[in-house]
């Protein structure tokens, strides 16, 4: 799915009642409507700007991958540069 703007009617960032992270919500004029959580964002930023500043990188990878040892407080599932 290729998302154009023109396709967006209103993007929505906001920390749900009960939740401690932020989800990015985009609302499509077809009434579609994509929900990304924190982490995906931030991954995506973090891959955006390492191609926008990097003077030689053509492209970035992420991965999902479930890791077996991880820091204390992060998810099982992360999505790591490959």
């Amino acid at each position: 799915m290729n998302i154009s703007n023109e396709m967006i009617r209103e993007v929505i960032l906001e920390v749900p009642a009960g939740h401690r992270h932020l989800r990015t919500s985009l609302l499509l004029h077809d009434g579609t409507q994509v929900i990304l959580q924190e982490a995906t964002i931030a991954n995506i930023v973090r891959a955006y700007i390492t191609m926008k500043t990097h003077p030689q990188r053509t492209a970035v990878r992420l991965k999902g991958i479930t890791l077996q040892n991880r820091k204390a407080g992060f998810a099982d599932y992360q999505l790591l540069e490959d």
